[in-house]
């Protein structure tokens, strides 16, 4: 008994010698498939890892693939001026900004496809309060056009307004009504801000540089260094990427080919027909309003964000509501849920 107890022993550890050589030899050749493949174009390839006798992997092999550098131009341009890049401190910050978001692939893809949504009508606003239109990449770098975006410090919407700020150029910020979440009387705030950092500063670099830090922030900064301009300014790690993570921006999203990002037309975002409701009397029900007007509650909130709480209270102010025409978005309450 004892003998053949030994012979079955015996045998099964020749069987599993024999299927852990198989095994091994399988992932020998694929291995050298992988290898193969990996040299045909720039795919990446991943080869498998050999696994333990409990199926983990023991190994694990690092993927074939290639990264490349982006050239960084000898100058670039803003509104319209010049900016030359021969010095290794300017030259070497706009390198880190163009590297960081052209390789941050879904961030920059998100921001492509929000700007066909946006950026013609912040453009258009712009260009009506005479500033220069390069500014519709500054709410792309503060909030990536998310009409929600909300900052640590209550900075809020396209622009990231503060509430007193938002105030002081005449948006409405209270309970039921926060105009900082409407991207069109937001925009039309940010000018007025713009312009009147224009005529403090007489140069549309430094207001771009101050809508990171305020305009007596960056006043104090140019007297306290005895300077005239952002590119010769010492500042805190934020403020000196500002200017250059808006250059990038303005470079991807204008060419957004030259830089990997092949997006087709018809998977970017879109902005559709609205009917605008002018409102002068107290809305008590928001839900009841949206459903009388032929949409849910969530789209009416989509495209007014502005509305805080599912009432509005009109006082002397009078409002203006959008409603969606896009069929996908039109709501029949009448509507019920079917097997």
């Amino acid at each position: 008994m004892k003998k053949i107890q030994t012979q079955v022993a015996i045998q099964s550890v020749l069987i599993v010698g024999l299927l852990i050589y198989i095994g091994w030899q399988e992932f020998v050749d694929n291995g050298q498939d992988d290898v193969k493949l990996a040299n045909v174009g720039n795919a990446p390839s991943v080869t498998t890892a050999p696994k333990n006798l409990n199926g983990t992997p023991e190994v694990i092999v690092a993927p074939s693939y290639k990264a490349f550098t982006i050239p960084i131009p000898q100058k670039v341009e803003f509104v319209g001026e010049t900016i030359s890049l021969e010095e290794p401190d300017l030259r070497e910050r706009l390198d880190r900004e163009m590297h960081v978001n052209a390789n941050w692939h879904s961030n920059t893809i998100l921001m492509i496809k929000r700007a066909q949504r946006w950026l013609p009508t912040i453009e258009k606003i712009l260009k009506e309060n005479d500033v220069p239109t390069d500014f519709k990449y500054l709410p792309v770098i503060e909030s990536g056009l998310v009409e929600y975006a909300r900052s640590p410090k209550d900075a809020i919407g396209f622009w990231q307004l503060l509430k007193g700020t938002a105030k002081d150029f005449g948006l409405e910020v209270n309970r039921e009504v926060d105009e900082r979440y409407d991207p069109v009387k937001s925009t039309e705030a940010a000018c007025k801000y713009l312009k009147k950092a224009h005529a403090k500063f007489g140069n549309w670099v430094n207001v771009a540089a101050s809508y990171n830090i305020g305009m007596r922030g960056f006043e104090r900064r140019l007297e306290e260094q005895k300077i005239d301009s952002y590119f010769d300014m010492f500042l805190n790690d934020e403020t000196a990427r500002y200017f250059f993570r808006l250059v990038s921006m303005k470079m991807i999203l204008e060419n957004p080919e030259a830089y990997g990002f092949y997006i087709d037309e018809q998977e970017r975002y879109y902005q559709p027909e609205f009917k605008t409701v002018t409102v002068t009397e107290t809305i008590d029900d928001l839900v009841d309003f949206a459903h009388t007007h032929g949409v849910s509650y969530k789209i009416l909130k989509r495209y007014n964000p502005w509305l805080r709480k599912p009432k509005l209270t009109v006082k002397k102010n009078t409002y203006q509501i959008l409603i969606s025409q896009d069929p996908a978005e039109r709501h029949d309450s009448t509507n019920q849920i079917s097997d």
